[in-house]
C-alpha cells in the first residue's frame, strides 16, 4: 500500500468513498467526479500502476469485478451501453494506481470518447504486426 495513493486508502478502508463491490482483491467504488451517472472504478487492493503489465491474477480479478459490477449497473440503471477502459502512464491520467472506468451510456449523455481516426497502412500494418508477433 502507498501512503500518499487515494485508492490504496479508499481499499484500505482509510477514505471514504461509495463502495458498489468489493471481495479480497477488488474494490470497485462510484468516481467521485463521474461522466455519467453510475461511473464506477475498478481498482485492485494491492498498489500496481498498470492493469495490464501487472501479475496474471491480479488483472483477472480486476476485469472479473468489473464484469460483475457492470452486470449489477445494467440491471440497476438500465443504460443503452457502457464505454470500459483503462489508462496508465504520466500522459493519460493523474492517479498512479492501476483502475478501469465502468462508464454507464445514456442516449442524452454528453460523454466524449472521441478517437481520431486515419486509415491503416499496408506497410506500416505488415511491420507492426511482425515486430508484435516477435514480441510475443
Amino acid at each position: 500500500m502507498s501512503e500518499t495513493c487515494t485508492f490504496c486508502q479508499i481499499a484500505a478502508d482509510e477514505r471514504d468513498a461509495y463502495v458498489l463491490y468489493e471481495d479480497e482483491q477488488t474494490v470497485a467504488f462510484l468516481d467521485e467526479s463521474p461522466a455519467a451517472e453510475g461511473h464506477t472504478l475498478v481498482v485492485p487492493r494491492v498498489h500496481e500502476e498498470r492493469v495490464l503489465t501487472g501479475d496474471d491474477e491480479t488483472a483477472r480479478a480486476i476485469f472479473e469485478t468489473t464484469r460483475t459490477v457492470s452486470d449489477a449497473l445494467e440491471r440497476a440503471l438500465e443504460p443503452d451501453g457502457f464505454s470500459v477502459f483503462h489508462t496508465a502512464g504520466p500522459l493519460v491520467g493523474s492517479v498512479e494506481h492501476a483502475h478501469v472506468h465502468l462508464v454507464p451510456r445514456f442516449e442524452d449523455d454528453d460523454v466524449a470518447l472521441a478517437l481520431s481516426r486515419r486509415g491503416l497502412d499496408h506497410d506500416v500494418a505488415t511491420t507492426l504486426a511482425d515486430r508484435v508477433r516477435d514480441a510475443l
